[in-house]
């Protein structure tokens, strides 16, 4: 059944990429209708090798683990954020990795054997930032716009608007308040 599904998928590959760059609501639908189809198949053909309890069990360890492990990469990847904008750099390849964690989290929070093995591909660091870098080298980004040359700064003086504005603190004296005219 798979390699009749596989041969079908090589068949007609390239009409489908196409359809998919065309149409992205089409591939959205064609994908809430595929995936549950191919999660269903692989859980009764597990599920019958193995048993149905081992199987839900399985899941369970699947969606803990990956849910630990989403944890760990996620503070990784916080940290290097706050280390590049301390650099004063555009933590551009950091954001897309985290951009990925989250749908790495929700793919190994959904029951089923391929949203985890997409899941946890996404977790493996290295995966995470080769997809990153071609994301960026890709035409769908502004490459402009990912360069910065003095990096997080605030501008000169000149370009303020407002230059009689002298910041400071204050503190009422009086007790009773503001004096009314009677």
């Amino acid at each position: 059944m798979l390699q009749k599904m596989l041969r079908v998928f090589l068949q007609y590959g390239v009409s489908c990429v196409s359809f998919i760059t065309m149409n992205p609501f089409a591939a959205f639908l064609l994908l809430l209708i595929v995936v549950p189809i191919v999660e269903i198949y692989f859980l009764i053909q597990v599920g019958g090798s193995i048993g149905a309890f081992p199987t839900v069990l399985l899941i369970v360890f699947t969606a803990v683990l990956g849910a630990y492990l989403f944890r760990l990469q996620g503070l990784t990847t916080l940290q290097r954020v706050q280390a590049s904008l301390a650099r004063g750099e555009i933590p551009a390849i950091e954001m897309i990795e985290g951009a990925m964690l989250l749908v790495s989290a929700a793919l190994l929070l959904t029951p089923g054997f391929v949203t985890d093995l997409i899941g946890f591909v996404c977790l493996v660091p290295a995966v995470r930032r080769k997809f990153a870098l071609s994301l960026l080298d890709s035409p769908l980004i502004n490459p402009g716009a990912f360069q910065a040359s003095q990096g997080f700064q605030q501008g000169p003086a000149e370009h303020n608007i407002d230059r009689d504005v002298i910041e400071g603190e204050f503190e009422r004296d009086d007790d009773e308040g503001p004096k009314k005219d009677l």
